[in-house]
């Protein structure tokens, strides 16, 4: 074979060695658009729609499903993550405070906000990435990516100034959830090391170390009595749909931590934005909380022009961080 027939075929094995991590980066995102727009409306029809009153007993519900699904596939060799032992906690810290935060502002925070506001003020989550990977993590972006970011900002404060539902406690939910959102991101980001923890270890025990001070709050501040005396529990429907917003908690956690192991931090908050967006417009013909005006659309249209401009550039490799090797689907007899 000719030096150029080599040269030709080595170009081959690259192309076809990249393949494998652009698919896990495309598939990865999707999936995590996909769980975050199901689980938005499940709990919405949760919260709103049957009146639940206990969205930390529903967060509670969350951890547990992550927990036992985690923990089976775990027993049954599906997964591996490693034993608990003392230095856990010092490895995972701060994330399980950011997670409870994250996870209690959330669900506060879609309650006490029409759908599309909602969505849109969940926009400042994105600049606040950008920012604490640039300082945490070391990132460096470049000007497009950047003008990207805060043309999905400036859609956002387009369309919040015509806000016509004003709500003090939601929006300081909201932007609570947005501090949570990124931090977590980043730092989940930063402890995913496979030679640590790994992404199922993080998320399982960040499950086990909240579920216990989480059951602690909800006592505390009556949410669980609350839960208790709903009175839908013998409503069939209401359990489906409570008993599917706990298995797409874990997916949705699970679908993070994919999305930020394969791209990154910013690029998980940038497809939340352009899900957030797509729910807005769907907010807009059902639901019936949608107040139009012409600024909260022209709004919502550049936060989605934004948002497929930074996708348009990821996918063309302006933004192409390095992508980790999955070591903990490696077989053990590999790894030696």
């Amino acid at each position: 074979m000719t030096a150029g027939g080599q040269a030709e075929g080595a170009d081959r094995d690259s192309a076809s060695a990249r393949l494998p991590s652009r698919v896990a980066k495309l598939l990865s995102a999707l999936f995590y658009g996909t769980c975050s727009f199901l689980i938005v409306l499940v709990n919405k029809a949760l919260l709103t729609t049957y009146r639940f009153p206990s969205p930390i007993f529903l967060g509670i519900g969350q951890m547990a499903a992550t927990i036992m699904i985690l923990y089976v596939s775990k027993l049954n060799k599906i997964i591996h993550f490693p034993d608990f032992d003392k230095k856990i906690p010092v490895k995972l810290f701060p994330l399980p405070l950011l997670y409870i935060g994250n996870h209690i502002s959330g669900l506060s925070s879609t309650s006490k906000l029409s759908l599309p506001m909602f969505t849109v003020l969940r926009k400042f989550t994105i600049p606040l990435t950008l920012l604490l990977e640039t300082i945490i993590l070391g990132k460096q972006y470049s000007l497009n990516i950047i003008v990207s970011v805060f043309t999905i900002i400036l859609g956002a404060f387009i369309a919040a100034g015509s806000d016509l539902a004003f709500n003090l406690e939601g929006y300081v939910f909201v932007f609570l959830n947005d501090i949570f959102t990124a931090a977590n991101g980043v730092y989940t980001k930063q402890k995913m090391d496979p030679k640590e923890l790994g992404k199922y270890g993080v998320l399982f025990y960040n499950a086990c170390f909240m579920i216990i001070p989480t059951l602690i709050i909800s006592v505390s501040t009556g949410d669980l009595q609350q839960a208790t005396e709903f009175n839908e529990w013998k409503n069939v429907l209401f359990i489906i749909q409570f008993l599917l917003s706990c298995f797409l908690g874990f997916l949705l956690m699970y679908s993070t931590v994919l999305c930020s192991y394969y791209n990154s931090a910013l690029t998980t908050a940038v497809v939340g934005a352009i899900k957030n967006v797509s729910i807005a417009y769907i907010g807009m013909l059902v639901g019936g909380d949608y107040i139009f005006s012409v600024l909260n659309f022209v709004g919502l249209n550049i936060c989605m022009a934004g948002g497929l401009r930074y996708s348009f550039l990821t996918l063309s490799g302006q933004l192409n961080p390095k992508q980790p090797v999955d070591e903990e689907n490696i077989p053990l007899d590999l790894k030696s």
